[in-house]
């Protein structure tokens, strides 16, 4: 049995998960043999980390073939200039506009590479915000606390990520994926609690706290959103059934109706910001932190 999917508009906000969630639930325990994919009108590339999660589990669980059809042009451009499509048969283009960050899928074990892979291609941008270079080094360290919470705590096979640069919005995207137990599961387990997603989420983004036994970190989270916060950007995480957002120094939250197999964090970063941003450790002066 084949079924088409289309994927109508796809941006990183509440309705564009909620989608892809959807997704993943309408195509799971279905019987299908080959799940075709199209798009219509929009599909932020950035996605492509939960986009590709979900299809290699439908994939894995399901045994299910995946295939993309009748692919808008402007898309199908972008998401073979990423090199996501490469996964499904199609030909790499060269990036001549210079605005995606390359789609990967990592093992576990990839840690040094993702670590090379943020700094060159996200942090070290030429459009993101004047960074001095001990700050670059600790938002690249935030970053790579993801992937080793992900490695350490999740059981995830794969960890995707994804980002695109848009130079009409002043905005670089970012997001990072697992197929694991979420947080909910891991804070739980480790402190024998009860928290709901949402409560599990607000609880890791707070500075210090980690579900780590011997490794000390806790502190990625709430770094990058303290940078978001002054760069006016965003930071969404989806874990399990809850989402939370910071946009723009405004928090808010709800509850989905569909649960995400795994965890998504996604990374809004305003390149038209014309501060200079350095570590309080290294001056006093405004517009540090």
């Amino acid at each position: 049995m084949q079924k088409l999917q289309v994927l109508n508009n796809i941006s990183p906000n509440i309705d564009g998960y909620e989608k892809l969630v959807s997704f993943y639930q309408t195509n799971n325990s279905k019987f299908l043999s080959t799940i075709s994919v199209s798009f219509r009108n929009w599909f932020s590339a950035n996605l492509c980390a939960p986009l590709g999660a979900i299809l290699d589990k439908l994939e894995k669980d399901e045994l299910v073939s995946v295939k993309f059809i009748e692919l808008p042009h402007k898309i199908q451009n972008i998401l073979q200039r990423n090199e996501f499509l490469s996964y499904y048969g199609f030909e790499r283009l060269i990036d001549s506009n210079h605005t995606v960050i390359r789609y990967l899928k990592l093992q576990p074990s990839d840690s040094r590479y993702f670590n090379d892979y943020i700094a060159k291609y996200l942090i070290n941008h030429h459009e993101m915000p004047d960074l001095s270079s001990a700050l670059k080094r600790k938002i690249t360290e935030s970053i790579y606390e993801m992937f080793v919470n992900a490695q350490i705590h999740s059981n995830t096979d794969f960890i995707y990520t994804c980002g695109q640069f848009f130079p009409a919005k002043h905005s670089i995207w970012f997001t990072i994926t697992d197929l694991g137990i979420g947080f909910k599961t891991s804070v739980n387990q480790r402190f024998g609690s009860k928290l709901s997603s949402i409560q599990a989420i607000q609880w890791a983004i707070q500075n210090g706290h980690t579900t780590k036994t011997k490794i000390s970190g806790g502190i990625g989270l709430a770094l990058l959103k303290e940078f978001i916060s002054k760069n006016c950007g965003t930071m969404q995480i989806i874990s399990d059934n809850g989402f939370y957002s910071f946009s723009h120094g405004v928090e808010s939250v709800k509850e989905l109706e569909f649960e995400f197999p795994g965890t998504i964090i996604t990374m809004e970063f305003k390149t038209d910001d014309e501060n200079s941003y350095k570590l309080a450790s290294e001056t006093v002066e405004q517009g540090i932190f």
